[in-house]
């Protein structure tokens, strides 16, 4: 048998009681809280943003595992601290992409972050996260070292576009029976998902041939220990 994508989905957790969540392609997860403490296997969703999440990587990409990290709990905010040790673990556990459909606008972040990407990048990872709110440039999305997508309402689902060299893909979730689009969760955070399940589906030589497109950036190592650690804005 292969071996399968390996996608960490860093978020609310998943709910593997969802009828758009297939509960064998989910691996045993963790939940980090903000001051950096993991819990081994608490990753039920409360929230409801981390099962959507997770059911629109798993239809672009059925036969991917998709392994939870919760990092929200009661809202949908967290510190850099926890998305740091949530981004470290993952790589440490071997994945071969990270899904965050997430990020901060704050630039204070940009160096902490820049950092952890540079890890995961050299460890083979493959992060992918959004990368800009509303023209605002989103961390850490916009580094280079990172798969950042950005949204186009007209593009299908199944499939995405480059426009000048940045990804562009659908914000739409798995449509949900009975319920209007509109009503539905929407946004970039399912442009990056949709985005993650294409290239999973793709196989490794997709997730390299991304990979390999990014730049590491050497010079932010020196300086991530003096970054203070606050909350994601």
């Amino acid at each position: 048998m292969p071996d399968p994508i390996r996608i960490a989905v860093i978020d609310s957790g998943a709910h593997p009681d969802h009828p758009h969540i297939d509960p064998a392609r989910l691996l045993p997860g963790i939940a980090i809280a903000g001051d950096g403490a993991i819990s081994e296997c608490d990753t039920i969703d409360a929230l409801g943003h981390g099962t959507a999440v997770t059911a629109a990587i798993q239809g672009q990409a059925p036969d991917a595992l998709c392994l939870p990290i919760r990092v929200f709990h009661d809202a949908l905010r967290t510190t850099a601290r926890a998305l740091m040790t949530a981004t470290d673990w993952a790589v440490a556990a071997e994945v071969d992409m990270i899904n965050l459909s997430l990020g901060t606008v704050n630039p204070a972040h940009r160096d902490l972050f820049a950092a952890v990407a540079d890890r995961a990048l050299a460890a083979g990872v493959l992060i992918v996260a959004a990368r800009e709110v509303e023209g605002t440039p989103c961390y850490p999305g916009s580094l280079a070292q990172v798969l950042g997508v950005s949204l186009d309402w007209d593009c299908p689902r199944e499939d995405y576009v480059a426009r000048d060299g940045i990804i562009f893909a659908s914000g739409h979730p798995r449509p949900i029976p009975g319920v209007p689009q509109r009503r539905n969760l929407h946004g970039v955070s399912f442009a990056v998902a949709n985005m993650s399940g294409i290239v999973a589906r793709g196989g490794r030589p997709a997730i390299a041939r991304y990979r390999d497109q990014a730049m590491p950036n050497p010079a932010t190592r020196s300086t991530i220990q003096k970054q203070p650690i606050a909350p994601t804005a």
